[in-house]
Order: C-alpha cells, then sequence, then structure tokens
C-alpha cells in the first residue's frame, strides 16, 4: 500500500518520546507594551487599534504588523488581531519555557485568543522551532493554529473553501529536524503519560473561527 504520509508521521512519532516543554505561562499575565504611528481607542468597547509599524510586546511575545486590534473582556483577558501590509506577512515570536527554545511565525493575519491561550495563523502561514539561533522545525500552510497550553499545533493546506495560496499550492509542507542526542539519553516518559513538545495535527479539516 502507497502511503505517501508514512515519513511524516514517522518523524512525529519519534518527537512524541520527547519530554513536554511548554510555552512561557506567565506570558499571558503580563502587560501588552505597543509602539505605533497611531492609536484609536474606543473606551466602551474596550478595544484598541495601533496602525503603522506596530510593535507590541507582552512577556516573552513579540509581534510586529502594519496594524493590531487589541480587545479586553471583562475578565480582563486580551484578544489581538495583527494584520500586514499588502505583499508582507505579520510576525510572532514567543520563548518555551524551561529551554532555550523559541517558537517564531508568520501569516498575512495572526489572532491571539488571550483566554484559551491560542494562536492562528492565516494565509501564507509559517511555524519555525529555534533550538538557541539553530532551526530545528519549520511548518508551512494555509491556515496553522497553535495551542500554547498544550503545545499542539494543527496545519490545514486550505481553509475555508477558499483557494490556497499559490505558495502553498495547497499542501501542508513541514521539515522536522531529529531530536537532540542529549534529550535522547534523558529517561523516558512514564508510559501511562505520552506527551509531545511540538504535535502536528494530520486533520487538514480545521475550521477558522
Amino acid at each position: 500500500m502507497n502511503t505517501p504520509f508514512l515519513p511524516l508521521l514517522l518523524a512525529l512519532a519519534a518527537l512524541m518520546a520527547a519530554p513536554a516543554v511548554h510555552a512561557e505561562k506567565a506570558d499571558r499575565n503580563k502587560p501588552m507594551n505597543v509602539e505605533a504611528d497611531a492609536l484609536r481607542h474606543d473606551d466602551l468597547s474596550q478595544t484598541s487599534v495601533f496602525t503603522g509599524q506596530v510593535v507590541a510586546t507582552k512577556g516573552t511575545i513579540v509581534i510586529r504588523g502594519a496594524r493590531l486590534q487589541v480587545r479586553q473582556d471583562p475578565e480582563g483577558y486580551q484578544y489581538g488581531v495583527v494584520t500586514a501590509e499588502p505583499g508582507k506577512r505579520a510576525f510572532w515570536r514567543q520563548k518555551r519555557e524551561g529551554v532555550d527554545e523559541y517558537i517564531e511565525g508568520e501569516g498575512t493575519t495572526i489572532e491571539y485568543d488571550g483566554k484559551a491561550d491560542r494562536v492562528k495563523f492565516i494565509g501564507r502561514a509559517e511555524l519555525r522551532r529555534y533550538r538557541g539561533a539553530v532551526l530545528a522545525d519549520e511548518t508551512q500552510g494555509s491556515l496553522i493554529t497553535y495551542e500554547n497550553t498544550t503545545d499542539v499545533f494543527t496545519v490545514d493546506g486550505a481553509t475555508g473553501g477558499r483557494q490556497p495560496s499559490a505558495s502553498a499550492g495547497g499542501r501542508v509542507r513541514a521539515v522536522l529536524s531529529p531530536r537532540d542526542p542529549a534529550s535522547a539519553s534523558a529517561p523516558a516518559a512514564p508510559a501511562s503519560r505520552p506527551v509531545a513538545p511540538l504535535r502536528p495535527s494530520t486533520s487538514l479539516g480545521g475550521e477558522r473561527k
């Protein structure tokens, strides 16, 4: 039987033996600092719109784009939508807790849900993981959803019934590096609690909310 996804599935299975490492959980409670050319704030709806060379930081999170809309709900959770200039992509970077690793992502639009601790990269989406300054893993698609609380991400080649971008070609693309030898020699996690630092989903049926 021809199984085109077998090499990718084997690589993902190798990742599942590594210890779980999550995004910096303290980031969600840090204030958001924003620099931009202009700001419009609506106090009634608790919504702020920053435009022009926007740079935002929230703990270890760094966000860059042409426009950032931030809303805060009555519970204090923040929700952000970052859009890029035409022909460019917005940028996201966040440290992973307890290790010298970073997650970077790009998309024409980036959505951040502070309550769910979820990030969506929409349109020409790309997600990268760095060990220090070395690129370890790289994934591309039309929509990438990254769950910070569980370090699970899903990648869709095409979403919402729309035609995929020419660069993505409607296909998910991934480059996964072998595990670090030092990590491989570490004691394995108990069999009753299988976990993974990054666990891509092979589902292509995700919905954009």
